[in-house]
Order: C-alpha cells, then sequence, then structure tokens
C-alpha cells in the first residue's frame, strides 16, 4: 500500500492552495492507495474527510501537523490538542498515552519548524520524515541517517500545499489498511520505507 502521509488542504491549511478533492483524484492517478490529511495545527477536516472517503471508497487518514516549541511532528491518533504550542516532549508522551503514532517532519529543513538536533533527546518519537517534497534531497539525507541511526520509521511524503506536490513521495506499507485505527498500529509495528515517483509509478527505496 502507497500513501503520501502529509498533505495539506483548504480551508484548515490557510497556506495551501489545493482541495481535499483535488488530493484524492491527483493521488489515484498517480496509483496512491491512499493520502494523509495533516493540517497546520488542525483537525477541523475530519469529519467532512471521513465522509468523503467513505462515499468514495478511498482511505483518507486524517491527522495534523502539530507545531511543538522544538518544531513541527506530524500526529494520528488523538481526538484533541492544545490550543497553544508545548513542548515535544510532552506532546510525543500524550500521543503515545493515546496509543497513536508520531513522525518528525522535514526535521532539518532550513525554515526554524523542524526538530533538527533535538531528534537525538526526545523519547516516544515513531518515525522520521526521511522523505519531504518541499525539502531539498541533501536535506533529506541528513533526516535518513538521523533516522537509521535512531531505529525509527522512514516515512515518505509530499507535504503538498500545491496541485504538482501531491504524491511526489509516499511511504510503502507491508499490507492494505482502510481505517485508521490499523493505519495507526501498523505504522507501530510493521516495517514500512519510503517511495519516490518517478513520472509513472513508485520505486520504493531504502537509500537515495
Amino acid at each position: 500500500m502507497l500513501v503520501d502521509m502529509h498533505l495539506h488542504a483548504l480551508p484548515h491549511s490557510t497556506d495551501s492552495f489545493i482541495t481535499l478533492e483535488q488530493i484524492v483524484a491527483i493521488a489515484r492517478e498517480k496509483g496512491l492507495d491512499g493520502v494523509c490529511l495533516t493540517d497546520h495545527d488542525s483537525m477541523g477536516g475530519r469529519e467532512f474527510a471521513e465522509e468523503y472517503s467513505r462515499k468514495i471508497d478511498f482511505p483518507i487518514f486524517v491527522g495534523l501537523e502539530y507545531f511543538s516549541l522544538q518544531g513541527d511532528i506530524t500526529t494520528w491518533g488523538v481526538k484533541e490538542f492544545p490550543d497553544h504550542r508545548i513542548g515535544a516532549q510532552p506532546w510525543l508522551d500524550y500521543v503515545n498515552e493515546q496509543k497513536g503514532f508520531c513522525c518528525a517532519c522535514h526535521p532539518f529543513r532550513n525554515n526554524n519548524r523542524g526538530l533538527e538536533e533535538n531528534l537525538g533527546w526526545v523519547k516516544g518519537l515513531h518515525g522520521v520524515e526521511v522523505l519531504n517534497g518541499s525539502t531539498p534531497m541533501d536535506v533529506n539525507r541528513t533526516a535518513l541517517r538521523w533516522c537509521k541511526e535512531l531505529g525509527l520509521q522512514p516515512i515518505g511524503a509530499s507535504d503538498a500545499h500545491v496541485v504538482k506536490q501531491v504524491g511526489k513521495y509516499a511511504t510503502w506499507l507491508p499490507e492494505r489498511v482502510d481505517n485508521l485505527k490499523d493505519f495507526i498500529e501498523l505504522l507501530r509495528s510493521r516495517p514500512v520505507k519510503p517511495a519516490i515517483f518517478n513520472g509513472i509509478d513508485y520505486d520504493v527505496v531504502d537509500d537515495f
């Protein structure tokens, strides 16, 4: 199963220029089997996404991109979240209490929103976004190196805010799932791999 695990849609990510309907159409065209909606500090699109997913019979796993005091963490499996920024460690503790899944997204991108070297001391992180569609490849390789050293799940995702970015990168999962609970359980228990769209289909990779 191939899933783009980091996407932003209107109206709940105000810096996005795409709708969920556009995301799904492009994802299907590229051969993805599901997408994640991870708006900035918002799960306001959850109800619509879940209804739309059922209507079109296409998995949409709703999480959020939470901006902790140390950097952005994509998260799935929480019902609610603070209305203010808290530290990365308290956030990770909270997510793990809920048996959720959390990933350091674009940890070394030069935008003051990545965890950077904080990856080395936080506890309870499950994955690292090793392929981020808005991050230079050399910086993605730094994330991959840290991910391997820490023994975390290597996540691929487009971080798309515009049409052309959707599906640039994705994550390969070893079996198909169609609901959030099974999606999280699979991410927490089975190895996954990043994947790169080559213009026709996806190359599942260990290194790049």
